[in-house]
C-alpha cells in the first residue's frame, strides 16, 4: 500500500514539473500569458463540456477569456468590472437579483450585493 502512495506522489510531482516547464517554455518563447481584463462569468449549475479548449487568455480571440465551464475550459466573453467599490448593504431586505455583473448596470453604477440579492448601485 505504501508503494502505491509513493507512485502517486511521484506522478503528481512529475505532472507539476511538466506544467511548470510548459508555462516557462511558452513565456520564454514569447507567448503572452497576460490575463485579459474582465471577470469570467459565474458557472451555471451543472457541468460543462469536459474538454480543454484553452489553457490561458492568450489562447482566446478578441476580448474573450479562458474560463472554467464546470468540467473543462473554454473561451467566453467576460463580465466587465467598473471602477469603485460597492457600499455595504443597508435598508429593508431586498431579495431579488436585478443584475449579475457590472456590465448590466447603467453609467458608472456597479452590480452590488443588497441585503438579499444584487442591484445596480452608485459606487463609493
Amino acid at each position: 500500500m505504501e508503494q502505491h502512495w509513493l507512485t502517486v506522489c511521484a506522478l503528481i510531482l512529475a505532472l507539476g514539473a511538466v506544467v511548470h516547464f510548459d508555462t516557462v517554455f511558452v513565456a520564454a518563447a514569447g507567448g503572452n500569458l497576460t490575463a485579459k481584463p474582465g471577470v469570467c462569468p459565474r458557472r451555471n449549475w451543472g457541468v460543462g463540456m469536459c474538454a480543454e479548449f484553452c489553457s490561458n487568455d492568450s489562447d482566446c480571440p478578441n476580448d474573450e477569456k479562458c474560463c472554467s465551464n464546470g468540467c473543462g475550459h473554454a473561451c467566453i466573453e467576460p463580465y466587465k468590472v467598473k471602477r469603485g467599490r460597492c457600499p455595504l448593504p443597508q435598508g429593508t431586505p431586498m431579495c431579488a437579483e436585478y443584475c449579475y455583473h457590472d456590465g448590466q448596470c447603467p453609467g458608472e453604477q456597479k452590480c452590488c450585493k443588497t441585503t438579499c440579492g444584487h442591484a445596480c448601485t452608485e459606487p463609493c
